[in-house]
């Protein structure tokens, strides 16, 4: 199970927005059916369909348009298309079946030997511990200890997830005496910056890698009402506050990915922090750039490198380059 609990409030939700997806799709094949107009039974699920691609491509529009003045590469009209395919292939697996249905299909192993360091995997806004499953895998066939955290509340404050981390990190702490690597997708990266701040705990972190992070906000949080997301808008007063108390030595234990396609975290720059390690993804959209097989690379080599989480790490690892299976299922 989770290393938030036994539930997940965020699963509950997503159930009943698929199954009422799913009861109107149905519906409105009987409906037809019922009337004579077998023609018409399709219907209900292309406009589902067409409603969900036609969001994505307005967020994708909007990319491609604030992207004046932004220090990262702007992205061309081909990379726009295949990023936003990867999307639209991508996100009803996690929204739609994983994170509803299977979010705890892979348990937590945080009971690894000591001495082999751990990773702490902790998801983005409107998330749970589900989107990781293929990580998950992975790491149980690698024999690698992890937790897979929930953050809920799912409206709360980004300061309310402080603690889950806090528990996770310190279970792994105990587990391989070490401390873990942290992997944050969107959101998450947020919270763990969160948790440093309050825990002072650069010590206790080997390597932050944050994924689509929005470390200066995001144009889109402009338009959300939850607590969480008014503290992802553009300059606001949580972010700026969370900035002035780190410490200058703190984004040196940071890899951050982001990439001129996120169609959540734009314009781009903002997913970046000064003195981290950032990396560019290119042609690839937010929950897609979850699963790209240089972010999993990137933690497979700061678990194989040793103490001193603000050094670099060697170009000859110890160990042959680790990769997941670069899948959505």
């Amino acid at each position: 199970m989770s290393a938030a609990g036994t539930t997940s409030r965020l699963a509950r939700l997503q159930q009943a927005l698929t199954l009422g997806l799913g009861v109107f799709v149905l519906g409105w094949a009987a409906a037809a059916w019922a009337l004579g107009r077998p023609a018409w039974m399709p219907l209900g699920a292309l406009m589902v369909l067409a409603g969900y691609v036609l969001v994505m491509a307005l967020e994708f529009v909007l990319v491609a348009c604030l992207h004046d003045g932004d220090a990262a590469p702007r992205a061309t009209a081909g990379q726009l298309l295949r990023a936003w395919w990867g999307e639209v292939t991508t996100a009803p697996v996690v929204f739609c079946w994983r994170q509803p249905f299977f979010w705890d299909a892979v348990p937590d192993r945080p009971d690894g030997r000591p001495g082999r360091r751990g990773l702490v995997l902790v998801h983005g806004f409107v998330c749970n511990r589900g989107l990781w499953t293929p990580w998950l895998r992975e790491l149980t066939r690698q024999g690698h200890p992890f937790l897979a955290v929930n953050l809920e509340p799912v409206f709360g404050s980004i300061e309310d997830y402080v603690d889950t981390i806090e528990a996770a990190v310190s279970r792994l702490e105990s587990a391989t005496g070490l401390p873990p690597v942290l992997v944050c997708h969107s959101m998450g990266g947020l919270a763990a910056r969160a948790w440093l701040r309050r825990w002072r705990s650069q010590g206790r972190v080997h390597r932050v890698i944050t994924i689509g992070t929005p470390h200066h906000g995001t144009w889109l949080a402009r338009f959300g009402l939850a607590r969480n997301t008014r503290q992802m808008r553009l300059a606001n007063a949580w972010l700026e506050a969370l900035a002035s108390e780190e410490p200058p030595s703190c984004h040196r234990r940071f890899t951050c990915f982001y990439g001129h396609c996120d169609n959540i975290v734009f314009p781009a720059s903002t997913a970046t922090l000064a003195g981290a390690d950032n990396r560019h993804l290119e042609a690839t959209a937010h929950v897609h750039m979850a699963f790209h097989p240089a972010v999993w690379d990137e933690a497979m080599r700061w678990l194989s490198v040793g103490e001193g989480g603000d050094a670099q790490p060697p170009q000859a690892l110890h160990e042959p380059r680790l990769r997941m299976r670069y899948s959505t299922s």
